[in-house]
């Protein structure tokens, strides 16, 4: 008799893939890898959508996302780790919004895909295949996913609100200038 199910290969599949896919990505903010910019780049990018300071923005998403990932994999403080790479998400989410939802146009359907897997393993926990449940829960207890979901959201909002303003500021600005020069 064995004491691992179906639920447990399945949260352990679901953690690697997830996991795997959020460390990668940040590993190509945080270092360059797998054909990313490193913070250097990524941070111009940061700026260009209204992450401000943008080095400091790409270190935060990348972090959110090699750590998280990571520790999702690892099936590693569970709640907090899929909190941080869903709060990362959202804000790519952010960026990707107006494109609509398909990723083929621009979309956010990737984000959020990533970002609902995180907090749904945040949510459900690591299974029996995990760190978590090897070192009995020690950090992944129940309360800490209503915290953690709740901090990271709470912060999330405050972020993509001032990068929303700073969007709607910009756009505002530049519509002035080609209306000042469509006047003259």
């Amino acid at each position: 008799m064995s004491c691992y199910d179906r639920r447990d290969l399945g949260l352990l599949l679901l953690r690697l893939g997830t996991g795997g896919v959020l460390a990668a990505h940040g590993a190509q903010k945080l270092f360059g890898w797998f054909g990313g910019h490193g913070l250097e780049g990524t941070g111009q990018f940061m700026e260009s959508v209204g992450y401000a300071p943008g080095r400091a923005s790409a270190t935060a998403a990348g972090l959110a996302e090699t750590g998280g990932g990571t520790l999702l994999a690892l099936g590693l403080a569970t709640p907090a780790a899929g909190a941080a790479a869903a709060g990362a998400m959202a804000g790519a989410a952010a960026v990707h919004m107006p494109n609509g939802f398909f990723a083929q146009e621009g979309g956010y359907e990737h984000a959020a895909s990533l970002g609902l897997a995180a907090a749904g393993l945040a949510v459900t926990g690591p299974g029996r295949l995990s760190l978590d449940h090897a070192l009995g829960h020690v950090f992944d207890r129940g309360w800490m996913v209503p915290v953690t979901l709740g901090v990271t959201a709470a912060a999330t909002a405050v972020v993509i609100g001032a990068r929303n303003r700073r969007v709607r500021v910009k756009a505002e600005g530049e519509q002035e200038v080609l209306f000042e020069e469509f006047e003259e």
